[in-house]
């Protein structure tokens, strides 16, 4: 039996959701999780990876379940959330097809970026928000957001992992980006049909820069589509991953 997991975390707390040697990463507490509830080694598989510090409302993961376990997937749910840290809870579980896997069967993902402007930054949104006490333009976010709407090379905002290689993709659609007001600021977000490493902390770090005036939008504009033989630049910022939410990934 194949199930599927919905997953909310606090990523302050681990490196990130990708194993890791020193064991801290939501992976590495999840498939110990499931694997103490199956009592054997389980293998777990995540809808892509998250950086350290980020957070998730709902993370995708599957795995398969030993044969011969015959537990309700609802039950499943409880079962693991009593082996996981208070900072990772699994919110929903389903069985799904043999052929279905958290990361090649998505279609879209959604994150969020929450950026607070109020003098003060809210103890209890620490961690949670990145804090930038001054106004920003909203018409220019605006005007920044439609430019990298749609399909780009988005190559100059990517960081690099180290595994490239020539025939490596840097195209990737944004089928939505947008500005929501908040209480105390405003809310990005971003759906595309796959991000690259720090793509959306890329993306927002660009947003803001052209609404702090740091950035023009011609030059904005110049980073999208670059050439792989003649690049021209790369995103000025990276923005804090406090306030990235992986908020839900799409299937068919």
């Amino acid at each position: 039996m194949r199930l599927k997991l919905t997953i909310a975390y606090d990523g302050r707390p681990f490196s990130g959701w990708g194993k890791q040697p020193d064991g801290n990463t939501v992976q590495d507490h999840l498939e110990k999780a499931v694997s103490e509830v199956a009592k054997q080694d389980v293998r777990v598989h995540g809808s892509g990876r998250t950086d350290a510090g980020v957070h998730a409302a709902g993370q995708v993961a599957h795995f398969d379940a030993p044969d011969g376990m015959s537990m309700n997937p609802f039950n499943w749910v409880p079962a693991v959330n009593t082996k996981l840290p208070a900072t990772i809870r699994a919110i929903a579980c389903e069985e799904v097809t043999a052929d279905f896997h958290a990361r090649f069967s998505a279609v879209s993902k959604t994150y969020t970026y929450d950026l607070c402007l109020a003098p003060v930054l809210p103890p209890l949104k620490a961690g949670l928000a990145w804090h930038l006490p001054r106004q920003l333009d909203p018409e220019t976010m605006e005007r920044a957001l439609e430019l990298v709407h749609g399909e780009h090379d988005f190559r100059a905002f990517a960081a690099m992992r180290g595994n490239e290689t020539d025939e490596t993709s840097y195209v990737r659609v944004i089928e939505n980006a947008e500005l929501q007001t908040t209480d105390d600021g405003y809310r990005i977000i971003f759906t595309g049909n796959g991000f690259l490493y720090k793509m959306a902390r890329l993306l927002t770090g660009s947003v803001v820069y052209a609404a702090q005036g740091r950035l023009r939008l011609d030059d904005l504009t110049s980073l999208l589509d670059q050439p792989a033989d003649l690049p021209h630049g790369r995103a000025p910022f990276c923005a804090p991953s406090d306030g990235l939410v992986l908020d839900h990934v799409v299937y068919p």
